[in-house]
């Protein structure tokens, strides 16, 4: 016959043996430099280096320091390793791009004569513009003259049309800058198109 006290005094013997089986032993060193083993590490050396130690006396791998200098440069080799990758992938779309576009070099000379007849012609209506306004400026500035030396006094509308008019050649002037940095870039953007049709092609020339 089962006594029920003795089954309960085993039961709670089995468990307070499991526990202190799973319990785990520390080894640390002191400031005199003495080891001490233990399963509670005293607050003062709680954030000291010290080993882990399994109840079979067999030390358990210690966790290996993060170094934030190391992480970083992973971090950094990843980010170049994606940007190199995306920029080969965009590299081969570009490639497959011009190939599909252009049959032969002549196609190439005929898309950028195209592309520079519109910035020609840009170029040309602002020359024009910057050309009829230096006129009509100058006519401006003759007629106060003509006022000045004749000591007549010059209407606001005067002044205000020499104004706009100087305005008008300082902004034609700046677009015809523009245009012509244009008319280089377009050019030069061919040039490399063809450049790299003919590496694509094997062709040496």
């Amino acid at each position: 016959m089962f006594n029920p006290k003795m089954l309960s005094a085993c039961f709670a013997l089995t468990m307070a043996i499991s526990l202190n089986a799973e319990a785990k032993l520390y080894k640390w060193v002191d400031d005199q430099g003495v080891t001490h083993y233990g399963e509670v590490i005293p607050p003062e050396y709680a954030n000291k280096e010290r080993d882990s130690l399994k109840k079979s006396g067999l030390l358990e791998k210690r966790p290996e320091k993060i170094d934030p200098a190391s992480v970083r440069a992973k971090e950094d080799a990843e980010k170049k390793r994606k940007i190199d990758s995306q920029a080969a992938v965009e590299q081969q779309r570009r490639d497959s791009a011009l190939l599909n576009t252009y049959s032969n070099e002549n196609e190439i000379d005929m898309a950028r004569d195209r592309s520079l007849v519109l910035v020609t012609a840009r170029i040309d209506s602002y020359k024009t513009l910057i050309k009829s306004s230096q006129g009509t400026l100058d006519d401006l500035k003759k007629e106060a003259e003509t006022r000045t030396k004749t000591n007549k006094k010059i209407p606001q509308s005067l002044a205000n049309d020499i104004t706009q008019t100087e305005a008008r050649i300082v902004k034609y002037t700046s677009d015809l800058s523009k245009s012509e940095e244009e008319l280089i870039a377009v050019k030069t953007r061919f040039e490399n198109e063809k450049q790299l049709y003919r590496k694509l092609k094997g062709v040496s020339k």
